[in-house]
């Protein structure tokens, strides 16, 4: 395997490959370009679909910043307000229609708990690397991640979830929930009586 085929797999890997470092350098060139655009600019369109070949009816409104934007899947019609960061050294999957708030990241990489295992080292060509390892993130459709919100490398978010502002979510959230805190967990299951139109008295409840 080579180091692209084990960082995707989720085993140790060298992140000073070759490959790796030249799809990152691409990825960070593309969002620096994209980043330093005016909001009507058609070359935000460009480079989103450089980034993000498949998306449809992607907005970011950036600042954004990806580790390799390849290796990031986006549905239709998903939206995420300033500061999106995601390190997509595994596979992130994003459903339809997600919004992301303001400062949100997924964060994919894992790095060894021991000290020794974390530290840098010298390879024999001089270059300085470490071992990293990363895991998958998974968000289902129809999610609103809110304010300042860090997900974590290994979490499935189910379908229509709302996280509330300022979690760290490190464990999986089952679908059609409102979850929140620090670690984030479920607070309760989400239902009609959630509607705004009910709450503002828009019509009748039933």
């Amino acid at each position: 395997m080579n180091e692209k085929e084990k960082m995707l797999a989720g085993m140790i890997y060298d992140p000073s490959d070759l490959e790796l470092a030249n799809l990152r350098t691409q990825a960070h060139n593309l969002c620096t370009e994209y980043n330093s655009l005016r909001e009507e600019d058609p070359c935000r369109k460009e480079i989103l679909s450089l980034l993000f070949p498949n998306a449809e009816r992607l907005y970011l409104q950036g600042p954004i910043q990806f580790d390799y934007g390849v290796f990031t899947k986006f549905g239709r019609g998903v939206y995420a307000n300033f500061n999106f960061v995601v390190l997509d050294c595994a596979p992130v999957e994003v459903g339809d229609d997600v919004f992301f708030g303001c400062n949100v990241s997924l964060m994919t990489p894992v790095h060894p708990l021991l000290p020794e295992e974390r530290k840098t080292y010298q390879k024999e060509d001089g270059t300085w690397t470490d071992k990293e390892y990363a895991k998958p993130i998974t968000i289902g459709s129809n999610c609103w991640i809110a304010s300042n919100v860090v997900i974590s490398g290994g979490v499935h978010i189910g379908e229509g979830c709302v996280i509330g502002a300022g979690s760290v979510v490190t464990r999986d959230i089952p679908a059609h929930c409102f979850a929140a805190g620090n670690p984030c967990r479920v607070i309760r299951k989400l239902s009609e009586k959630d509607s705004i139109y009910l709450k503002q008295g828009l019509f009748p409840e039933e």
